[in-house]
């Protein structure tokens, strides 16, 4: 009977800790999303100055100047992973087509404030970068976690789901922006 029981407590402790050991997971996944909404939330704001910077000197880019407006505000809007790194990804094909239209303007790639402004936007860039690879890291191990023996059981009677991962990278935003007068 003692044998019993004391098996009966090691079986409760290792199921506790294996419970712990998931949200545990969880609660990182959530913390590195949040590392990357306030990247994000950082090159939202400078993203303003910049268009504005880029305004003065080809006044008449219009069109441009609205796609990355409206690529900022559906990022701002994004409800989920998926929304947000398909946002992403026009948000970055609208920002590269700013910058190459930059080199169609000495002047505006001598100012201070545009080159002030580009190098503020690349360290935001690589701060997104390292967010997002941690955010993936986290990922990884939660969805093992509860895709894998006993994890899985604790998945399906907890109702634990599986994260997706914050991946930008796609054809579209590889490709080189072209940029026509």
């Amino acid at each position: 009977m003692a044998l019993f029981l004391m098996l009966l407590l090691v079986g409760a402790v290792l199921l506790i800790m294996m419970y712990n050991t998931i949200i545990k997971k969880r609660n990182l996944v959530k913390e590195a999303w949040s590392g990357i909404d306030v990247q994000l939330k950082r090159r939202y704001d400078l993203l303003p100055n910049l268009v504005q910077t880029v305004k003065g000197y080809a006044k008449h880019e219009k069109d441009l100047f609205e796609r990355v407006t409206q690529a900022r505000t559906a990022a701002i809007e994004a409800k989920d992973v998926r929304g947000q790194a398909d946002a992403e990804n026009s948000l970055t094909g609208a920002i590269k087509s700013l910058f190459a239209l930059a080199e169609n303007y000495p002047d505006l790639k001598a100012s201070q404030n545009f080159i002030d402004l580009q190098a503020n936007l690349a360290r935001i860039e690589e701060e997104i970068q390292m967010a997002r690879r941690y955010y993936n890291g986290t990922t990884r191990e939660f969805n093992t976690a509860i895709q894998t023996f006993p994890g899985l059981v604790y998945a399906y009677f907890f109702n634990f789901k599986e994260v997706e991962y914050f991946e930008i990278e796609t054809a579209a935003e590889k490709k080189t922006p072209e940029v026509q007068f």
